[in-house]
């Protein structure tokens, strides 16, 4: 009866091959941190618009500036009050940038009903590169 298994040379050209292709993937991810941080930037934006349209439409307007993203986790008392605010939230909890920042809301927008955006790396406003402020009306 024949043994079944690797050779050695068989599992050495497996190990050269995952060499290689960690040598060819890992330096494009570890050198594009920054652009994971945009991502998570946009996909929190995201998320948090659509909460805040459902928020809208079962209280016929957006939570003001003073009650913020909060009022999205929990019911508010500030006024004016949720009509029919939904039980359990619109969103788990509220959203943190990825440099560790809230986000910042304003309602009526700057640039629409209303604005959610981040100052960036930095967590100052009007930044540059990593620094700049990213909010819903520059997403497309």
């Amino acid at each position: 009866m024949k043994n079944k298994g690797f050779t050695l040379i068989e599992i050495m050209v497996v190990v050269v091959i995952l060499g290689i292709l960690a040598a060819l993937v890992v330096p494009k991810i570890m050198s594009n941190p920054d652009k994971a941080r945009l991502v998570k930037v946009e996909q929190d934006i995201r998320a948090v618009e659509t909460a805040l349209k459902l928020y809208k439409l079962d209280n016929y307007i957006y939570p003001t500036t003073d009650q913020g993203l909060e009022a999205l986790v929990t019911k508010t008392n500030i006024p004016p009050e949720p009509r029919q605010w939904k039980s359990g939230g619109y969103l788990n909890s509220v959203p943190i940038d990825p440099w560790g920042f809230p986000y910042n809301y304003l309602s009526p927008g700057v640039h629409g009903e209303f604005d959610i955006y981040s100052f960036g790396a930095d967590g100052q406003p009007d930044g540059i590169d990593v620094n700049a402020d990213i909010g819903n009306w520059q997403l497309k």
